[in-house]
C-alpha cells in the first residue's frame, strides 16, 4: 500500500529466521494478478531476501508443499478475502501454511492478507460494496478490521457489530499499522506512519470499549 514507504516491509523481513529470507507473494485474493505480483517483486528486490510468488493458477514447478515449506516469509495480498479461502482450502495451501507457521516461518500481509490469519474479519468480500462479518482461518483469535481510518464506514461499523456481539472482540488498524502476534498471543502494533494507530475493541456489560493502542513507529 506505501511503495515509496518501505518501513514496514523491512520490519517483515527483520522477523525472519534467515539473514537472506525467502519470500513468497501470496496473490490468491486478487485472482493472482501478474501486475500486483510484479509490483511485489520489484518492491522486494531492493532488500536482502529471495522473493518470489505463489501461485494457485499457475503453481510453482513440483510439490507445493516443498514450496512453502521452503519460505521463510509469507506475505498475502488484498483483495478478496472469501476467494482466497475457498481457494486455498480446495488446494490444501490453508494447512500447508499453518504447518509453515508452526516451523516459524513468518506470514504477514495486507488488508485481505491481515483479516484471514484471525477467527473473523470485517469483509467486502462476502456481498460487493457490502462490509459484513466473514469466518475465516482461526489461526489467530478473535476479530480483525483493517483500513480503520482509511474507510469511513468500517470503524463504526465494527465498533457496532462488536458491541452488539455479532462479531467477536479484535483488534483494528489505521492504514499503516501492523499488528505483530508471537505464535496466538499479540505481541505489539508497529507502524510505518506516526499517526497510524490499531484498536483493541471488545464487549463489556453490553457496551463495546475501544481502546486505542500506540504503535512503535518504525521511521
Amino acid at each position: 500500500m506505501e511503495p515509496r514507504n518501505p518501513l514496514l516491509d523491512r520490519f517483515v523481513l527483520s522477523l525472519a529466521r534467515s539473514r537472506n529470507p525467502r519470500v513468497a507473494f501470496v496473490g490468491t485474493a486478487s485472482g493472482d494478478s501478474p501486475l500486483y505480483a510484479a509490483r511485489f517483486l520489484r518492491a522486494f528486490r531492493r532488500f536482502r531476501c529471495r522473493p518470489s510468488v505463489l501461485s494457485l493458477f499457475q503453481p510453482p514447478p513440483g510439490d507445493l508443499g516443498d514450496f512453502v515449506r521452503a519460505q521463510d516469509v509469507l506475505y498475502v495480498g488484498g483483495g478478496n478475502t472469501r476467494n482466497l479461502l475457498v481457494l486455498w482450502r480446495d488446494r490444501g495451501l490453508d494447512r500447508l501454511l499453518r504447518a509453515a507457521w508452526r516451523d516459524d516461518a513468518v506470514l504477514a500481509g495486507i488488508s485481505a492478507g491481515s483479516i484471514c490469519w484471525f477467527e473473523e474479519g470485517l469483509s467486502d468480500s462476502v456481498k460487493a460494496g457490502t462490509l459484513r462479518p466473514l469466518p475465516c482461518l482461526g489461526f489467530l483469535p478473535g476479530s480483525n478490521c483493517p483500513h480503520y481510518d482509511g474507510e469511513p464506514l468500517r470503524r463504526p461499523l465494527y465498533r457496532r457489530l462488536v458491541g452488539s456481539g455479532r462479531m467477536l472482540p479484535g483488534l483494528a488498524a489505521d492504514d499503516g499499522a501492523a499488528l505483530l502476534f508471537r505464535g496466538r498471543a499479540f505481541e505489539r502494533a508497529v507502524s510505518s506512519r506516526p499517526a497510524a494507530r490499531a484498536y483493541g475493541v471488545e464487549r463489556i456489560d453490553g457496551k463495546v470499549l475501544e481502546s486505542e493502542i500506540l504503535p512503535d513507529y518504525l521511521g
